[in-house]
């Protein structure tokens, strides 16, 4: 009997960020051909280099791999998308100061994208990778490629919708080992082609209408914030009436129906997704006449969080002229993205008080540095906590339980510490 052998497809990625670039590595790793595109040149210049452009554990030594082997990064989108038979959109899809989502990227890539198939004979596969809000495959993507390609969706060529599912400082675990897959398409041929990409995959694969797909991924993440507000509101009650948080968090994990899956209190959440997300979906209900009350909420008590870890700061003295230890710019360890970083407003509020800052994050200051470049950025986290009187640790690095914190106060905004080895002096945010 004849072996069967897998299939291998040519895959151009569109855009080149945290969810562009571990699935296009991947992909990659897999034993595809990747096509890797980007706006950027310095970015493209870096990726062919071998040089990942963000931090993620893994990361560099996967392109090593796989560069230039199955992986390349080119500023060209026409010839990415005539070289291969499968797109992933992975632009960012940012939100607006009212919480709807900008959608310039998605509309640009889509022209694009039709413009290039209008030279193409052969049947291509287009799958939105990008997180959009309900309906924006139906009718942004699929109507814009359609008026630029002259071609029929259906006929011509087919779209997917398959939510990213990836966790910044464990993208690569998440890629080659997912929980589900969900796929999300009213086309046969477009849903037969992408299962065969995820063949090989162990995992649940979920078939879906656009819509559907689209939703999945907002319902993860609102769910998710909302478990981390939860906790935070129980820990600030359980603060005053000095009750251990960690405590109520496991008893109330045991319980299989819950998990104890995010349920760590501290400064709040931070990120490229969950802030974004929520506010996307608050914003997606209020266009179709649904007030969003418990994520409203949520996101109230998640931006008021900081602010907490500010009045316990302020229960020390005076602010003015403090030396102050910074812990940890990233919103999470395992990664340099300071994107709704909760630091970043606890930094400004000491600046206003004109305390005196040490700072240090293994990965995140050379981005911060650009917003706050005057601040005293250190060359490890000892030598920060030594310049300072009181230390604030706000991004959970494991390296920080290594530190020698001697007699001085210890505010933690993570939850860093179990109860056998926390410094001396020492004061947690909500526990």
């Amino acid at each position: 009997m004849k072996k069967q052998t897998k299939k291998r497809f040519k895959i151009s990625i569109i855009g080149t960020g945290y969810v562009g670039l571990i699935t296009g590595a991947g992909f990659a790793k897999l034993g595809h051909k990747v096509i890797c595109v980007d706006i950027d040149q310095e970015k493209v210049d870096k990726i062919n280099n071998k040089e990942p452009p963000i931090y993620e554990k893994g990361l560099k030594e996967l392109l090593n791999e796989v560069i230039p082997k199955n992986l390349e990064a080119t500023t060209n989108l026409n010839k990415a998308i005539l070289n291969s038979q499968i797109t992933f959109i992975c632009v960012g899809t940012p939100s607006r100061k009212k919480g709807d989502t900008y959608f310039k990227q998605m509309e640009t890539v889509s022209k694009e994208i039709g413009t290039a198939l209008k030279e193409k004979n052969k049947p291509h596969l287009v799958v939105v990778k990008s997180t959009v809000v309900p309906e924006t495959t139906e009718k942004i993507v699929i109507p814009l490629i359609e008026e630029n390609s002259k071609k029929k969706y259906g006929i011509h060529f087919g779209v997917v919708m398959s939510p990213e599912f990836l966790r910044e400082g464990s993208a690569l675990n998440d890629f080659f080992n997912p929980d589900r897959i969900v796929i999300g398409s009213s086309d046969p041929r477009s849903l037969k082609t992408i299962k065969q990409l995820y063949k090989n995959f162990k995992c649940p694969v979920l078939e879906t209408s656009f819509k559907e797909a689209e939703m999945i991924k907002y319902a993860s993440n609102s769910f998710l914030a909302t478990k981390l507000s939860f906790i935070n509101e129980i820990g600030n009650v359980c603060k005053r009436l000095g009750i251990n948080t960690n405590v109520i968090a496991k008893g109330v994990g045991l319980d299989y129906r819950i998990s104890p899956h995010f349920l760590r209190s501290g400064i709040g959440f931070g990120g490229s997704c969950f802030p974004k997300d929520v506010s996307a979906i608050i914003f997606k209900a209020t266009e179709v006449g649904y007030n969003t009350r418990l994520l409203r909420a949520v996101l109230d008590v998640n931006r008021d969080q900081p602010l907490k870890f500010l009045e316990i700061l302020e229960n020390t003295g005076p602010l003015k002229g403090r030396k102050i230890a910074i812990l940890g710019l990233a919103f999470k360890a395992g990664t340099d993205d300071t994107r709704e970083s909760p630091v970043l407003s606890i930094i400004k509020e000491l600046l206003l008080e004109e305390s005196k800052l040490y700072i240090y994050d293994p990965m995140a200051m050379p981005s911060v540095k650009n917003l706050f470049p005057h601040l005293n950025y250190e060359k490890t986290a000892q030598d920060a906590v030594d310049n300072a009187d009181i230390i604030l640790i706000l991004t959970e690095w494991p390296e920080f339980k290594d530190v020698n914190y001697g007699d001085k106060l210890v505010i933690d905004g993570k939850n860093l510490f179990d109860n056998n080895n926390k410094p001396k002096n020492y004061e947690g945010i909500c526990w």
